[in-house]
């Protein structure tokens, strides 16, 4: 995994943010990456292909919520979304990642171990869910 530092948005990773956020909100998400020390964006590539991001913001020192984590649609379901939170946790030593999502993505996070919490319909006609994975 590489940490993504470059002001300057590559063509692939602004496609996986837009898997992630509204497509309107990708390049004001991607700046947050590269001034607030509270952010991080890393990627995977295979290749010379990015494939995978992921964008954490550190709560504090042990705990940070997954902002984005997205994959390219043909390389989704080989475990590399799972291995972006395990690769984060470890590298950061951090005790608890959350993650707000809709039901699409719920059944990811559920399987890597987050704890499942309705939030409600947070946007009109929109169930939003609190995932939560402790570690320590």
């Amino acid at each position: 995994m590489k940490e993504i530092t470059s002001t300057v948005m590559n063509p692939t990773i602004k496609k996986l943010l837009s898997y992630a956020t509204l497509e309107k909100k990708v390049n004001e998400e991607y700046k947050k990456y590269t001034y607030l020390p509270s952010r991080k964006l890393y990627s995977i590539e295979v290749n010379g292909e990015t494939i995978s991001c992921i964008g954490v913001e550190f709560l504090n020192s042990k705990k940070a919520v997954i902002k984005h984590i997205a994959v390219l649609p043909k390389e989704r379901g080989k475990g590399i979304g799972s291995s972006m939170i395990s690769f984060f946790c470890e590298k950061y030593d951090i005790h608890s990642i959350f993650a707000e999502t809709d039901k699409e993505a719920v059944n990811f996070y559920s399987k890597f171990g987050f704890q499942i919490t309705s939030l409600g319909e947070k946007y009109l006609g929109i169930e939003r869910f609190l995932c939560e994975f402790k570690i320590k």
